[in-house]
């Protein structure tokens, strides 16, 4: 059975890119362009990981990462943000991966085997 992936994204291009990246590499992908949209979604889907942007407006990557732990402590999330320095940030911790963003989409999809072998 195929591993269902969530992309919380707030820019569309982003969440379209890594949808076909992901869906070439054998997941289903669901998109998501906000937090609110994502825990919406995890209610009524079965998700096996959450790609998830930190800087978007309303709530934020670390809002939406807490939330996600605290309802779904199992589920594993991958923090995918261009800027580098929230790496360091206590509330990023409960993340199973930092992913910094790059044009370059090995280390992101490396990620995403890895946990998705981990988790079956």
């Amino acid at each position: 059975m195929k591993k269902r992936v969530l992309i919380v994204d707030d820019e569309e291009g982003i969440r379209l890119l890594y949808k076909e990246e992901l869906e070439e590499e054998g997941c289903d992908v669901e998109l998501a362009s906000s937090g609110e949209e994502a825990l919406e979604k995890l209610e009524s889907d079965n998700i096996d990981l959450v790609l998830l942007d930190i800087k978007m407006p309303g709530m934020d990557g670390v809002e939406v990462l807490r939330k996600v732990k605290e309802r779904w402590k199992e589920l594993p999330v991958i923090l995918c943000t261009a800027y580098p320095h929230y790496k360091q940030e206590f509330g990023t911790w409960a993340s199973d991966a930092y992913v910094v963003k790059s044009s370059d989409l090995r280390e992101l999809k490396e990620k995403v085997k890895d946990i998705l072998k981990m988790s079956s």
